[in-house]
């Protein structure tokens, strides 16, 4: 079980004996941890044990948050990562905006940089004096989020996404606080339900929900926009922002946390046929693939499909900075067949992709039998010609936010 921390733990970490002890037991957590516990509980006391657990938060959320942040558990979990943060904040910028589940602070310190005026709030006490500490100089009020505490500002809410076992949760009705209740208490709710009545309801919120990636977006019929954002190639959620916000329906945002960053949206060019393959066979980023943005994007580089179906794209030139995968030999997929190339060409080291067919890389790839010191990319498609295997060289980093510098990642596109 979790530490639960108390007010008066908050009170102490924030002090500067507070900080010299968490520092201390850091370089303690490396080694022996009984020994370090020990150690700690004989210097300390009562104090350890609120110390120690932080001292092990600020270790796993590094790089995240800021360094010596106070955090809890649950929030270490949910904690948006500082980039998405901050492309969500310079969307926002200049408007006056409430973060109604703003817990230890991560969404309020990006905030905090663009938005004209921000308050944040939160039901849990001790959450709240952590974001005092964290956060120092925003307005913060104990209020639920579905009883906003003010008017006329953009509502940002992040809902715990797990149930009281701890279990991830994909039904918006469970998540805390409810989808629906959000967009009820915000007013975007009710502003969808009557658009086209002549005297719609004049609610005082626009909506900003950070969600999981797999939520189907018809279980929120009043966003006007879906964004798929993805960071270092890991989709890390579905932002769903209400009509007044909105761009355009659909949005993919690649994120990386060396910098950069580029955005495709339902509003480009979809011209993306299908066709023979090429010299290279590209997997787009999975925020693109999540938002339905496949052809957009591949249109965008000059590519085309490999398969009606399949998010598999192929052209003869690879867009920049893009990890592709260089054909160099391909044929009907069968398992002798393509083992017998792979020995041929002396791969002993293979990455095993896989689209429309039945076969697990993690099965299949100590049957191929690799010997030797080469390494390939294997990539495994249902073709509407039957099954195809291509053995490619993998060329290009996995992180490829950079590969579109010209690429807005806010506003109109």
């Amino acid at each position: 079980m979790p530490y639960a921390f108390t007010l008066d733990d908050v009170a102490y970490l924030a002090s500067e004996a507070g900080r010299d002890a968490v520092a201390g037991a850091a370089p303690l957590l490396t080694g022996d941890r009984l020994r370090a516990v020990t150690a700690l509980r004989e210097r300390l006391g009562d104090r350890a044990a609120p110390v120690l657990e932080t001292a092990l938060l600020q270790e796993r959320v590094r790089g995240r948050v800021p360094d010596g942040w106070l955090l809890t558990a649950d929030a270490a979990e949910q904690a948006t990562a500082a980039p998405v943060a901050a492309h969500r904040a310079a969307r926002l910028a200049g408007r006056d905006v409430h973060e109604v589940t703003c817990s230890v602070g991560a969404e309020l310190h990006a905030l905090r940089g663009t938005a004209a005026r921000l308050v944040g709030s939160d039901l849990d006490p001790v959450r709240l004096a952590m974001a005092a500490v964290n956060v120092p100089g925003v307005a913060l009020a104990r209020a639920d989020a579905l009883a906003p505490v003010t008017r006329d500002t953009v509502l940002v809410a992040d809902p715990a996404r797990r149930t009281a076992g701890g279990r991830r949760t994909w039904r918006p009705d469970d998540f805390k606080p409810p989808l629906d209740g959000l967009a009820e208490a915000s007013g975007v709710r009710q502003r969808w339900a009557i658009a086209d009545v002549e005297r719609p309801y004049r609610h005082t919120h626009e909506l900003v929900v950070s969600t999981a990636p797999g939520l189907d977006p018809a279980l929120a019929p009043w966003a006007g926009e879906v964004e798929l954002v993805s960071l270092d190639g890991r989709v890390r959620e579905a932002a769903l922002w209400s009509a007044g916000l909105a761009t355009t329906a659909r949005r993919a945002t690649v994120l990386s946390s060396r910098g950069g960053a580029w955005t495709v949206t339902d509003a480009e060019d979809d011209t993306c046929p299908v066709g023979p393959v090429g010299e290279w066979i590209v997997d787009p980023d999975g925020a693109v693939v999540r938002a339905g943005l496949v052809r957009q994007w591949g249109a965008r580089h000059g590519l085309w499909r490999l398969e009606e179906h399949l998010a598999y794209l192929t052209g003869d030139v690879r867009p920049p900075g893009v990890r592709a995968f260089r054909v160099l030999e391909h044929g009907r997929y069968g398992e002798k067949a393509l083992r017998r190339t792979l020995a041929a060409r002396g791969v002993g080291r293979a990455e095993v992709l896989v689209r429309g067919l039945d076969v697990d890389p993690n099965t299949l790839r100590p049957r191929l039998r690799l010997r030797g010191d080469r390494e390939a990319t294997i990539v495994l498609a249902r073709l509407a010609s039957g099954p195809e295997a291509f053995v490619c060289e993998a060329v290009g980093d996995r992180v490829s936010a950079r590969s579109e510098p010209s690429c807005t990642t806010h506003g109109t596109p």
